[in-house]
């Protein structure tokens, strides 16, 4: 057994000045273990960075650019940001997609890292994605025979293919523990060639202490948002095709025939936001663009209901934070949402005339009332405190720990 354990923990997603909500999981997850004095980690925000060319390409493509700061501030400790230096034809060519220029930035990643920390101190590596931090992390592993554990978020799983895939599965299968967010995401790696072996489901938590009921007049006037007899049905994420925005204008169009007396509000931003703003001129609708993540709570407590029609998801914490707000929501069936939503009464599934199906469910559950307080029992089972402490166990199994 040993008599101490240390952490590196890394990742590429953590919030930037262009995304403040970018890898807030991973933020949320260094909060809660600085508050366990016990333990002892380090962690590197880290990631590669635009030129102007790679910056006028990624605007061509309608990809969001990367911005950076020197530190990434959680609570009372600062983390410095490491950038990865490549070469300009590299960028382009993980831009298009192409394996090999992947690879080459993990294994720049990793001498990243290398040099900035004295990697054999560690007891355990700790990598927030399965690509490219997960190859960063089993090379690493292999050099200084290092155990690492890796978390699947979702995004590397659902797209993986051909060379990236059996790439995934290895660095899965040679991890010591592979934590995926939602069962759903675990599954769909099995049905992809992963074994299975060492793998546990730990979803991202919530804050139900930010995420909580407030009256819903005090907050829609808060908000210079009160009608009276109104309705509110709500969308919370990023203006994006794999959230299925471009469906919106649709589905608030359909309930909106049914019950005029109706405010919609879109709490996100992305290049998508112009097309649906001109769609939805004759709604009564408040966009909100990005706001602060503190600022999400009030904008669910005005609303009635709250809408994930996503074309995909891997755990959307979303769900739960609208759920501890006592708010209801409808999502489509695919990725994690059924699995977060937790009924199956509030999912619909893909299929033809999907906005129309959807917009008569949201139109259902306007009309028959959900017992807030049953979402708010649900939601807290979600708490990052428990979430994290699941984690930390599972360090001590892998360091062979015991506090």
């Amino acid at each position: 057994m040993r008599l101490s354990m240390k952490i590196l923990i890394f990742s590429e997603m953590f919030p930037k000045p262009n995304a403040p909500s970018s890898g807030i999981f991973v933020k949320k997850r260094l909060e809660y273990l600085l508050k366990e004095k016990r333990m002892d980690f380090d962690f590197a925000p880290i990631s590669t960075f635009d030129t102007s060319l790679i910056s006028f390409v990624k605007r061509l493509k309608k990809i969001p650019r990367i911005e950076l700061t020197d530190f990434l501030e959680v609570e009372h400790k600062k983390f410095k940001v490491f950038q990865v230096p490549l070469k300009t034809v590299t960028r382009y060519e993980m831009i298009k997609g192409k394996t090999k220029a992947w690879i080459k930035y993990a294994e720049e990643m990793m001498k990243t890292l290398e040099q900035n920390f004295k990697v054999s101190d560690y007891n355990l590596i700790h990598a927030h994605r399965a690509f490219p931090e997960g190859h960063a992390a089993f090379l690493l592993s292999e050099k200084y025979k290092i155990p690492y554990i890796v978390t699947s978020h979702g995004s590397e799983i659902h797209s993986a293919e051909n060379d990236f895939l059996k790439l995934i599965i290895d660095i899965l299968e040679n991890s010591s523990k592979a934590i995926f967010v939602s069962e759903y995401l675990r599954k769909d790696a099995i049905k992809k060639g992963y074994s299975g072996r060492k793998s546990v489901v730990i979803p991202n938590g919530i804050d139900t202490d930010i995420f909580k009921p407030v009256d819903k007049t005090k907050a829609r006037k808060k908000l210079n948002i009160y009608q009276k007899d109104y309705k509110y049905v709500g969308f919370v994420g990023n203006l994006i095709p794999i959230k299925r925005a471009d469906k919106l204008p649709e589905i608030f169009h359909d309930i909106s025939r049914s019950i005029p007396n109706i405010h919609f509000i879109v709490v996100g931003d992305g290049y998508l936001k112009r097309d649906i703003e001109k769609r939805t001129k004759d709604l009564q609708i408040t966009f909100t663009g990005r706001i602060k993540p503190e600022r999400v709570p009030i904008y669910m407590n005005a609303m009635d209901v709250m809408i994930l029609p996503s074309r995909n998801e891997g755990w959307p914490c979303v769900v739960l934070e609208a759920q501890a707000c006592g708010v209801p929501v409808v999502g489509s069936s695919n990725g994690g949402i059924p699995e977060a939503i937790g009924d199956n009464d509030m999912i619909v599934t893909e299929g033809p005339n999907f906005e129309n199906r959807f917009a008569k469910r949201v139109i259902y559950v306007l009309k028959n009332s959900v017992s807030p307080n049953k979402l708010r029992r649900r939601a807290v089972k979600f708490s990052w405190k428990s979430m994290v402490r699941r984690e930390i166990e599972i360090y001590c199994e892998v360091a062979n720990f015991r506090f």
